[in-house]
């Protein structure tokens, strides 16, 4: 693909001369380290090995750490440079207060005048309007500790049910998938089996650019002659190689698994045994596709009918497969519909509890697993109990030695968080490490909803765009200057340690935490003097849940590279594999079939929004950017958003490669370069969501939510597109650097 040049100049005028870049001299200058510290990379959910070179409380560079078995040393571009972030000078290092005659917008004030002012406001807010006016949203880069935290704290010291995290726009829809269909959220293998898959089938998920160590893992089953499948709206780089590419329709993926189920049934390429064992609800399951044929799905997907028989052919006669998935099919109005649709066709060809077999979701952000288990979801408790089940709200009230009924029930998720702070029901806001102003859908609405708050409090690192619109800012802690646990999108828990300190005034998040609970006359709750006290007290909470971390300790976890949950029992040995021996987490033992009919996505096209929109990442930038926008040579890899598009749509739009572009849809409009490839369908194109302001492609998406897991549906919209003239293109694409 070809990228739009910008000069040094344009560069820094857009971005500032606040970009961290290597020092003279390579990884570390030439600096001899005063230690080495073996931790992991704190951006995507693969969760890679790293040791990290420290000289007086500062990370200098990095060492491969090859003995880590998932990543042996290799490394994104993102965690090649993610060093760079502890010493940037945009580093917030004093609790800021909203002040309107500064010119930055704040003043600096003491930790006790913020934490009491925040406190305060707390009791203010839910004594006029109610305990659930106040919310909290949470961010699952977090450890386990400071997840499970956060979760705490919510119920106990804020008494709101309106807690929810950002996973909610990235993980939801797998995982109340596959808890309904497979009775646990967690992938069913460890990355180890990929190599091991006679097919393998990737849906919806830019490996090579958003999880590039996986691609390692699929090129070893591709050595041993393992055929591969990617479907996707765009021939992204690992399509370039697939055996078969499914050019699928943004938002008709369903209809292409019912297709592939329906080929699956016609030819008698099923697992009887295994169906009849192992599952219920085949026939519901069955009777939803009878009618799906290939040449029915061919005219909503866009796939021929030939490709979508070969599909149903080469997954239905392997001995063993792995399906991966991610946000591209998940991130719709009916993801969960998505992921069900693809767990059938594991269940019908008998693909779980083997090695090499396997339909698993490709975790997204840093701790998307571990965090989605430890209780910051508006729906859950620790060890991913169910907030509604009173069993599992007595297992926890019990740990937390606090009565059932002061644990508040089911709260609103994300988006319905933000909504509600619309409509004026939410007053006030805290949130940890959650840029919803960027990674919201909508962003214009969200923009009004941050303003419409009467108290708006952020614990993070960085002033994000959120931030600033914050009443209080917090100083909190980066990846680094903290231990504990994260569980990578394997299962693995692993060990995060500490390299420096924070920095200046900053705080460790859950020490800001416990002190807020303190000030809220809660403190009884939180007595926790390190992150290692908070972890013990999680592994009661979690002990018979689905997720149950009972048996792990600080020291296995180190002293073994990790440990797969579930671990019952000290000296468990892990669960790297689950569904061994067809036993599935329902109480019965069974995996369920799901009938998924095919429903048209909340917003199709027609005559004035005739172009479909789907959004993702690219590889050198991370979620929000609030991190990786911030480093120099991530930023010189892709300084901007483009647009994707075909060269046929290209040339009915009259639109050249670099021409700049306004993309609108029936929430908002930007202004882009259009980047001419003829790697994505010709209805279709593509811009990455890391930017801010108007350069955010969020302001452009959809708020529908899937009605199960409440996602989103930020990968299917209608849009338009109009050429700027050339009158206009001064000034169109720059903008001050975003903060």
């Amino acid at each position: 693909m070809s990228r739009i040049p910008i000069s040094e100049e344009e560069l820094i005028s857009r971005y500032g001369p606040h970009l961290n870049e290597e020092p003279p001299g390579g990884w570390d200058g030439g600096i001899v380290p005063d230690r080495v510290v073996q931790t992991h990379c704190c951006f995507c959910g693969q969760q890679c090995g790293i040791k990290l070179k420290v000289k007086d409380n500062e990370v200098i560079g990095f060492e491969p750490w090859y003995e880590f078995p998932f990543n042996e040393g290799k490394l994104c571009p993102k965690g090649v440079k993610r060093y760079l972030q502890g010493s940037h000078p945009d580093r917030l290092m004093h609790p800021l207060e909203r002040d309107s005659t500064s010119p930055s917008g704040f003043r600096q004030i003491s930790w006790d005048d913020a934490l009491n002012r925040v406190a305060s406001e707390v009791r203010r807010i839910q004594e006029e309007h109610g305990p659930d006016a106040f919310a909290m949203l949470s961010g699952v880069s977090l450890t386990n500790e400071k997840s499970y935290l956060v979760g705490k704290f919510a119920r106990l010291a804020l008494g709101t049910a309106n807690l929810d995290y950002n996973g909610r726009f990235c993980m939801v829809s797998a995982g109340a998938g596959n808890k309904k269909a497979l009775g646990v959220d967690r992938a069913p293998n460890p990355w180890s089996d990929i190599p091991l898959a006679d097919v393998v089938w990737v849906a919806g998920s830019n490996i090579a650019e958003t999880f590039p160590i996986t691609t390692s893992y699929i090129w070893k089953a591709r050595d041993r002659g393992a055929r591969l499948i990617v479907q996707d709206p765009r021939v992204v780089p690992l399509a370039r190689t697939a055996d078969l590419f499914l050019p699928v329709r943004p938002g008709s993926d369903s209809a292409l698994f019912g297709a592939v189920l329906h080929q699956l049934i016609r030819n008698d390429w099923l697992d009887h045994e295994f169906i009849d064992n192992h599952t219920v609800d085949f026939d519901q399951a069955a009777a939803a596709v009878a009618d799906m044929t290939p040449a029915w799905a061919a005219s909503i997907t866009g796939v021929a009918a030939a490709r979508i028989e070969e599909a149903a052919e080469l997954w239905g006669t392997s001995a063993t497969g792995m399906l991966l998935h991610a946000r591209g099919i998940e991130q719709q109005s009916k993801g969960v519909d998505n992921v069900l649709a693809a767990i059938n066709l594991g269940l019908a060809t008998g693909k779980f509890g083997k090695p090499g077999c396997g339909v698993s979701t490709i975790t997204g952000q840093g701790n998307g697993q571990g965090g989605r288990e430890q209780g910051h979801k508006c729906d859950q408790l620790p060890g991913n109990r169910d907030i509604s089940n009173p069993e599992h709200r007595e297992h926890v009230a019990g740990v937390w030695g606090c009565d059932e009924s002061e644990i508040p029930g089911k709260g609103l998720s994300a988006e319905e968080i933000i909504e509600a702070i619309h409509e004026g029901s939410i007053k006030g806001l805290l949130s940890i490490c959650f840029n919803p102003l960027v990674s919201a859908p909508d962003s214009n609405f969200t923009k009004e909803a941050l303003d419409k708050l009467e108290f708006y409090s952020v614990i993070d690192f960085f002033l994000s765009e959120s931030a600033q619109h914050a009443d209080m800012v917090l100083p909190g802690s980066l990846h680094e200057e903290d231990e504990g646990t994260a569980t990578s999108g394997e299962g693995r828990i692993i060990k995060i340690n500490a390299a420096t300190e924070p920095p200046g005034e900053a705080r460790l998040d859950w020490e800001i935490l416990v002190d807020l609970a303190e000030r809220l006359d809660r403190g009884q709750y939180f007595p926790f003097q390190s992150s290692k006290e908070i972890f013990e007290e999680l592994r009661l909470a979690s002990a018979g849940g689905t997720a149950d971390y009972r048996g792990v300790t600080w020291e296995r976890v180190e002293a073994e590279m990790g440990l797969f949950w579930p671990v019952p029992e000290e000296g468990h040995p892990g669960t790297p594999r689950l569904f061994e021996g067809g036993k599935f987490y329902h109480p019965d033992g069974k995996a369920r079939f799901h009938p998924i009919p095919f429903r048209e996505s909340a917003e199709v096209v027609d005559d004035e929004y005739p172009i479909w929109l789907t959004t993702g990442r690219v590889v050198s930038q991370y979620l929000s950017g609030t991190q990786t926008r911030r480093i120099g040579a991530l930023v010189r890899q892709y300084p901007e958003p483009l647009c994707e598009m075909h060269p046929q749509l290209a040339a009915q739009l009259g639109v050249s490669d670099g021409d700049l572009i306004t993309v609108t849809s029936r929430r908002g409009d930007m202004v882009l370069p259009a980047q001419v490839v003829a790697t994505i369908r010709p209805d279709t194109v593509f811009i990455p969501f890391h930017w801010p302001g108007r350069k955010a492609v969020n302001q452009l998406t959809n708020r529908a939510l899937d009605p199960i897991s409440r996602m989103p549906e930020f990968k299917v919209s209608a849009v338009r597109i109009d050429r700027v003239d050339d009158s206009q293109r001064a000034g169109e694409s720059s903008e001050p650097r975003p903060a």
